[in-house]
């Protein structure tokens, strides 16, 4: 029974919330608004080519906290290409970032937030980083 690879991840947040992640997962990041299931609720399924990777879904005003979301949850990473162009992409809308290395791997990597404080990191093969 082996798990054989990632599916999607899911952001839950008022619709206000979810338009502004919206704009920033498509803008900032480069995924694109596509094709979402007629659930009973709103939401927004964003892709990288075919593949829904981020779910949106609007959370209820009296929505508590799922029991098993413990708050640990840290960043999503995505593969990315054109290390300099992301940088000047991010510096242009006033993102901070990191950038980091991972030598052993020999990827580079960037950090930063999204709006509502998630983490975000986009790995680069080693030669963009030359």
């Amino acid at each position: 029974m082996p798990v054989i690879g990632f599916f999607h991840y899911n952001l839950r947040a008022d619709r206000a919330t979810l338009d502004v992640l919206r704009d920033f997962y498509v803008d900032v990041v480069g995924l694109r608004v596509g094709p979402r299931p007629p659930f009973s609720s709103f939401g927004y399924w964003l892709y990288i080519g075919e593949r829904a990777v981020l779910h949106l879904s609007e959370a209820g005003p009296n929505e508590r906290r799922l029991p098993h979301a413990s708050g640990t949850f840290d960043h999503v990473a995505f593969e990315s290409v054109d290390l300099r162009g992301f940088e000047a992409h991010l510096s242009a809308r006033g993102i901070d970032f990191r950038r980091a290395h991972v030598p052993l791997l020999d990827l580079w990597q960037l950090f930063f937030l999204d709006p509502a404080g998630n983490g975000v990191e986009l790995n680069f093969a080693g030669n963009e980083g030359r």
